[in-house]
């Protein structure tokens, strides 16, 4: 079975560095962004399975590249778990898009991981 790529946007170093490894360790083929405003080049370099995204990143609100990606064709099938320090699910959809999941910061590493199988299951 094929390795599932996991790309995560995230500006906290620190975080990054941690989900990355987390990932690694689970067989994962991550690619760590800063910045939101590379997404759209990177998701169609790298194909990802599943995008981890937070909300609040320093260049453009999550929400919107959110919403950005939902309304694609080409990237509306990719599972997105939005992740932020100010957690209230109900407040991070934009225009009627949501994401498929949302998790509090810090997160506990079995939640990140049974939410991103359980992901992984729904795209299949």
């Amino acid at each position: 079975m094929a390795k599932k790529n996991i790309l995560v946007i995230e500006d906290n170093h620190a975080i990054l560095d941690v989900i990355t490894l987390i990932l690694e360790s689970e067989a994962f083929n991550v690619a760590g962004l800063n910045k939101g405003a590379d997404l759209i080049n990177h998701v169609q370099e790298f194909g990802p399975d599943v995008i981890i995204m937070d909300i609040m990143l320093p260049d453009i609100d999550g929400r919107v590249l959110l919403k950005d990606l939902k309304e694609n064709p080409s990237t509306s099938h990719i599972p997105v778990l939005m992740i932020s320090a100010r957690y209230n699910a109900t407040n991070y959809a934009l225009d009627g898009v949501s994401a498929d999941e949302f998790m509090a910061k810090p997160f506990n590493i079995d939640e990140l991981m049974d939410k991103i199988y359980l992901l992984l299951k729904a795209d299949n």
